[in-house]
Order: C-alpha cells, then sequence, then structure tokens
C-alpha cells in the first residue's frame, strides 16, 4: 500500500506541481526558475543543492556516494562515503550526463550531453566528455547565442508549435568528421 501512495504522490507532483516540486519533496533544495527533466536523485536526494535557472535534460544521474565502498569490509564492518553534489546558478545539463559525489558546478556552466563529471567545474565554462572537461567559454556561447538565435518576438502564438519550430529551424548542418589516412 506504501508504495501504491508514493507512486500517486510522485504522479500528482510531477504532472501537477512539476518536478522541481517532486525534488523538494524527496529533501533535494531546489532554486527558482528551474526545469528538471529527471525523477531519480539517488539514495540520498538531500544531499543534492540545485540553484537558480538550472535545467537538467532527461537521462542525467546525479549520485552522492561511492557505491564500491560496500565491498571495503575489515573488523569494523564495512565502509560508507557520501558527499554532497551542489549546482550553482544559471547552470544547463544536457542529457545522459552522470555527476559523481563531491563535484561543484559552480553558475554560468554549460555541460554537454553525455558527459561524466568527475571533478568540480568554474564558473563561465562550457565541458564536454568522459571524463569532462573545459571545452568552452559560457560568454562566447552566450554572444554568440544573442547574436544568432531566434528570439521571443520570433515566435508567433497565433500559430501551432510545429508551425513556430519549423519557421524558426535552423537548416545548416553540421560539419562532417574528417577522414584519418591510415
Amino acid at each position: 500500500m506504501k508504495k501504491v501512495l508514493k507512486r500517486l504522490l510522485k504522479f500528482y507532483l510531477v504532472y501537477f506541481k512539476g518536478r522541481d516540486a517532486y525534488a523538494r519533496s524527496l529533501g533535494v533544495k531546489v532554486g527558482k526558475h528551474c526545469r528538471i527533466y529527471i525523477t531519480d536523485f539517488g539514495s540520498e536526494p538531500f544531499l543534492v543543492e540545485i540553484g537558480d535557472y538550472v535545467a537538467i535534460a532527461s537521462g542525467t544521474k546525479i549520485t552522492t556516494h561511492e557505491g564500491s565502498a560496500l565491498l571495503m569490509v575489515d573488523e569494523k564492518g564495512r565502509r560508507y562515503f557520501y558527499k554532497k553534489v551542489i549546482i550553482g546558478n544559471h547552470v544547463f545539463i544536457g542529457f545522459d550526463v552522470i555527476i559523481l559525489p563531491g563535484v561543484v558546478i559552480e553558475d554560468n556552466v554549460i555541460v554537454a550531453a553525455g558527459s561524466v563529471v568527475t571533478k568540480s567545474i568554474p564558473s563561465g565554462v562550457i565541458v564536454g566528455g568522459n571524463p569532462a572537461k573545459i571545452i568552452g567559454s559560457y560568454e562566447s556561447y552566450q554572444q554568440s547565442a544573442l547574436k544568432n538565435f531566434k528570439t521571443t518576438q520570433d515566435w508567433n502564438n497565433k500559430k501551432s508549435f510545429k508551425e513556430n519550430v519549423l519557421n524558426l529551424l535552423d537548416h545548416e548542418t553540421k560539419p562532417f568528421l574528417k577522414k584519418t589516412t591510415e
């Protein structure tokens, strides 16, 4: 019965109040104006802190413990290892990112999809890869986006979502990878 009630509460919070409300119900500290597309915050959600204006894409995993510690057993018993994960303000975390225990992601950071974040990230950078490394500047990306991306004024509320997206679509494709010769 408890499981059913928990699932109903999760459903209600996620679909009627938002995933940020669900995260708060688990003990996650969540700031203002967040877009959270995950519902799994690991076994210690109370060790996760999320700032203001944060977007976390689906598939992202945040872990606050070292699971392999359970293998370390001696006469004192098994070992435990827990650390907080702290995410600052104005942070975007892409699809399927993994964030490990003890990581601090400072303000104005973009974490590329599929990254594995093993170390803390300073303010003002873009990171990507496994393990994540600095690959760019938040400020450079911001300047390019403000100059080149479409704006709210380009959106026509009289058109459907699909019509708006097709109207705003950038048709340029990414360059091809370069072939290497053997």
